[in-house]
């Protein structure tokens, strides 16, 4: 059984994930690493509450997900919970319509950047095919949230596109993170530009620090770690 009620988000993510599995909400978030925990989109305000609090007291699923890259499942919240989170397993208990919960990790490369979290009205298991279909999804919807987050605090590509030497460059350092976090070259720009927006610097600039060999990517824990 799905519910509708006054979306609490900006976008169609939360929608997207409603259309491959079968929960009652969704939503989408960033948290962990270099940037900070806001919910992207949710499609109702139980779900959004469900992110506030877990951003609030910093322990729950979806912190759970982003910090093991892996699918954290809850099919019987409060009658059988897998995992006891101190706080937020308190604070969740208030609320009869979240029976069931389930969060994904979003990530691009080995780098991770959110996740997606699901909730249920009465307990039960994601079935397989609806897991890995949200699974797929979240592979995509980590580059768009990326992308999304970067465009939103002004980090385009504008800019650059009138000085080539900066895009010669960028290509170059593109390179050498592909080889250092082994991911496509799409992945590796996109994760150059991130860099840039956390640094609050221009793409440029750290692609030089790439190519000058002053900075090298590696990636502990799903966050970013530089060796200088």
């Amino acid at each position: 059984m799905r519910q509708h009620d006054q979306p609490a988000g900006r976008g169609v993510a939360a929608e997207a994930v409603l259309a491959v599995a079968p929960v009652a909400g969704a939503s989408v978030s960033t948290l962990g690493g270099f940037l900070s925990p806001e919910t992207i989109d949710a499609s109702d305000d139980t779900i959004a509450r469900v992110d506030e609090l877990q951003f609030d007291l910093g322990e729950g699923p979806c912190w759970d997900a982003v910090t093991t890259g892996r699918p954290v499942l809850e099919p019987d919240l409060r009658g059988r919970p897998g995992r006891v989170w101190p706080a937020f397993s308190r604070a969740i208990a208030e609320s009869d319509d979240v029976a069931a919960l389930f969060a994904i990790p979003l990530q691009v490369g080995p780098v991770r950047i959110g996740a997606i979290d699901m909730y249920d009205v009465r307990p039960g298991a994601l079935a397989e095919a609806d897991l890995l279909r949200t699974i797929a999804l979240a592979a995509e919807l980590s580059r768009t949230v990326l992308r999304q987050v970067i465009e939103e605090n002004g980090l385009g590509e504008a800019p650059l596109a009138a000085r080539p030497r900066s895009r010669r460059r960028i290509h170059q350092a593109t390179g050498f993170v592909i080889a250092q976090l082994d991911v496509s070259a799409a992945d590796a720009e996109l994760l150059i530009q991130a860099r840039a927006f956390a640094e609050g610097r221009t793409m440029a600039e750290i692609a030089d620090d790439i190519l000058t060999k002053r900075r090298r990517f590696t990636v502990q824990g799903g966050e970013f770690e530089e060796e200088r």
